[in-house]
């Protein structure tokens, strides 16, 4: 009698002792369910506002101000160009300030890897505000100029036969308008060379990728 009873009392233990066990994987699935179905929760919930924030900046920066240059040739100044700065964004631009320099080279693969310029950059007087569709003038060059930039008659003569080029390169520095005080500036570089022939001059467009930076 006693072995049946301690028989039927282990019987009863490993049959709770199973439910328990089997009750306790029961849980520990329905946890993990749930922290699977949490963290799914939780990356959707990021990616929309990863989403969201994406076309926040986009917006941001679809109606910000847009500063580009261009060449225009001068009216007053013969074989004279006048480098223009033009708002080409949706917003009002001002100008914080512009730097340009003219320089001497074989061709774009000898000029200095990065944009050098022997001069600080210059702040406007005035406030320089730029709304969209409004441009300014930054710089001109003209064929008076050459003799003086060249220095002698030999480098002249290269410059003339084009063994060495004239480049003008130089950035503008602007804010956007209605950003606050301490929101980032804009800068927008260029680069073009001035074709210095003997009876004519030109200007076009030159490549340096680290000369046309805008951002």
């Amino acid at each position: 009698m006693q072995d049946r009873i301690s028989w039927v009392a282990n019987l009863v233990l490993v049959v709770l002792g199973y439910a328990a066990v089997m009750l306790v994987l029961s849980l520990l699935k329905k946890i993990e369910r749930h922290t699977r179905s949490g963290e799914v929760a939780i990356a959707a919930a990021a990616e929309s506002a990863r989403a969201a924030l994406l076309y926040a900046e986009s917006m941001q920066r679809a109606e910000r101000p847009w500063i580009m240059t261009s060449i225009q040739p001068s009216q007053s100044v013969q074989d004279g160009f006048t480098i223009m700065a033009a708002n080409r964004g949706r917003g009002p631009a001002r100008i914080v300030s512009t730097v340009d320099e003219a320089i001497i080279a074989v061709d774009e693969k000898h000029l200095p890897p990065t944009p050098a310029f022997k001069n600080d950059p210059s702040t406007p007087a005035e406030p320089v505000i730029l709304l969209p569709g409004e441009t300014v003038e930054i710089a001109s060059f003209s064929r008076g100029e050459v003799k003086k930039l060249c220095g002698t008659a030999e480098r002249l003569k290269r410059v003339e036969n084009w063994e060495e080029r004239i480049y003008l390169y130089g950035n503008v520095v602007y804010r956007d308008l209605d950003a606050p005080e301490d929101a980032p500036a804009h800068e927008s570089a260029w680069c073009f060379w001035y074709i210095h022939g003997r009876q004519n001059s030109g200007m076009v467009t030159a490549s340096p990728p680290a000369y046309h930076r805008h951002t």
